[in-house]
């Protein structure tokens, strides 16, 4: 059975609830190492008035001991976040797990405990010092960001033919779509020919010299935004591109929040996460908590473990 690290993320959240609430069930198909003390995970149950299972398999020294704080932020929670996501990293580059699955830090938390990273991706970027792609959806509907968390006026002055080109290159390398790409234009109706921006003659550009390359017309668009979730054009594609952050996750979501994970493309290692936040409003409150996107982000790697 393939062995999977999996960070506790922001143990102020409902990361390690949704950890003890699967654990059978995910055991069924591989087998975790959870980055996280034995005396860390003991407070955590105790809280949630879970118990822990007997084959929980986990890793001491992470980092010092803290009183976990149900729903606040806290810097030694995103110190002790980071940390668990650290541990899984060096598991992974050692080649002691074949992949890594990493539940939901907060950004503020870990600012506060002096990290410089704005999350999972910015750090795996430099821990291998490769530009590796964020890739959300589920099997309905992939969507790659060409731009992440950066300030909306600065989207367009990121955009360059030969950016574009690298970015859908590397995409299709790592996610190998087996269907045609639909990559949107980064304007109101694409542009309108110009009228209403010129940048989609960059990802034009981009997009045939990226065909070119591969050999094939993989890549389709500039696609007019507001009309690439309807359910016709969702039939079309299974992998989109998106130029912004709110371009691509905001109709992604309202259609698929549920079941959507994260995907680390362009890596050496295989990361998945699942696709929502820390939760701190509902976190040790006892509440139904939605675990499809954790089970998802476990099934992602099962699924690729060995491609």
């Amino acid at each position: 059975m393939k062995k999977v690290a999996i960070s506790v993320g922001d143990l102020n959240g409902i990361g390690i609830e949704l950890i003890l609430r699967n654990h059978y069930e995910i055991s069924k198909s591989i087998l975790p190492i959870y980055c996280i003390d034995k005396e860390m995970l003991l407070q955590a149950s105790d809280k949630l008035q879970l118990k822990v299972p007997s084959n929980f398999q986990t890793i001491d020294n992470i980092a010092p001991y803290f009183q976990i704080k149900a729903g606040e932020i806290d810097k030694q929670s995103g110190a002790y976040s980071y940390a668990s996501f650290y541990a899984a990293v060096q598991l992974a580059k050692e080649k002691k797990v074949d992949g890594i699955c990493t539940l939901p830090i907060h950004k503020k938390a870990w600012e506060l405990a002096g990290i410089n990273y704005k999350g999972h991706t910015d750090a795996l970027r430099d821990f291998f010092k490769t530009d590796a792609i964020m890739m959300l959806g589920c099997q309905k509907l992939f969507v790659a960001l060409f731009t992440e968390h950066i300030p909306l006026k600065d989207v367009a002055a990121s955009l360059s033919v030969e950016k574009l080109t690298n970015f859908l290159m590397n995409f299709a390398k790592s996610a190998k779509p087996a269907n045609t790409v639909g990559v949107l234009g980064l304007n109101p109706h694409a542009g309108d020919g110009g009228v209403l921006g010129d940048e989609e003659e960059m990802i034009t550009q981009a997009i045939i010299q990226a065909n070119s390359t591969i050999g094939k017309e993989l890549f389709t668009g500039p696609l007019v935004p507001d009309v690439a979730f309807t359910p016709h054009m969702r039939s079309l594609y299974t992998h989109m591109a998106a130029m912004y952050h709110d371009q691509g996750l905001a109709p992604l979501k309202a259609l698929y929040f549920d079941e959507s994970i994260n995907v680390s493309l362009c890596l050496p290692i295989l990361r998945t996460s699942v696709d929502h936040g820390t939760a701190f409003d509902i976190a040790y409150k006892g509440m139904t908590l939605n675990s499809l996107s954790y089970l998802n982000a476990i099934r992602y790697i099962v699924d690729h473990i060995s491609i």
